[in-house]
């Protein structure tokens, strides 16, 4: 696997431990074009970096080294972790999103993004399951890397989770659904809800949820099929 270095200044200078190291956090770039993700991830002013870039042709490119901390994930929850800059490496892909028109990701970006997650997940010890995306841990600020990504395709490589289907899912009432569902989602590690209080955040929480598990319907609604999903991985 070829590895371009390309360094950005925007680290915290501090390094951190190789056990310090315990996600994984995927983007999009969200701009027109590689090169104008380039300039902004090394550019002092914007403040903002990750480790590895991969663009469309699946050239993976390094800009800040794994022991140094990058600002790609800003304010961030996710279990008993708050701002997960801290402990992940953070992985851009190029796209530019939903504000200039939202493309699939390519086939050479996906293979070198698997080849890449594999080796961090082997060096660092990381869970499946702590392979999330941007919106799993900033659900109120952001939504990449989006409902094009391909979750279920990348758990076959034991990178990030997703559900079985033939799973038995426990009765509900109906009349308990929102505070069921929130539950699992606790379980699961989402963060930024309250379980027992209805909020105007709730349908950004839900969205996020669904953008990564259920990504052909995101209604922000907890319909049957959002809340059996979340039974099944909360259990």
């Amino acid at each position: 696997m070829n590895i371009i270095s390309n360094f950005s200044p925007n680290f915290s200078k501090k390094s951190r431990k190789k056990n310090n190291i315990n996600f994984v956090i995927l983007h999009y770039t969200g701009m027109q074009s590689e090169i104008e993700s380039l300039n902004r991830l090394k550019n002092p002013k914007s403040k903002v970096s990750c480790h590895y870039l991969i663009n469309r042709k699946g050239n993976i490119i390094q800009l800040v080294e794994d022991q140094k901390i990058a600002w790609h994930a800003g304010k961030s929850k996710w279990k008993k972790f708050n701002n997960l800059n801290l402990n992940s490496v953070g992985i851009e892909l190029v796209n530019k999103g939903h504000q200039f028109g939202y493309e699939s990701f390519t086939k050479k970006q996906l293979k070198s993004l698997i080849l890449l997650c594999k080796r961090l997940k082997k060096k660092y010890k990381i869970k499946p399951e702590n392979f999330l995306g941007h919106s799993d841990i900033a659900p109120l600020r952001k939504i990449d890397p989006g409902e094009k990504f391909p979750w279920r395709k990348l758990e076959k490589y034991q990178i990030g989770k997703w559900y079985k289907k033939n799973h038995k899912i426990l009765k509900y009432d109906k009349n308990n659904m929102r505070i069921l569902f929130f539950k699992n989602l606790k379980k699961i590690g989402y963060r930024y809800f309250n379980i027992f209080k209805r909020t105007k955040v709730d349908h950004k929480i839900v969205k996020s949820f669904q953008r990564h598990f259920l990504p052909k319907s995101i209604t922000g609604e907890i319909d049957k099929k959002t809340f059996e999903i979340s039974q099944i991985l909360a259990n």
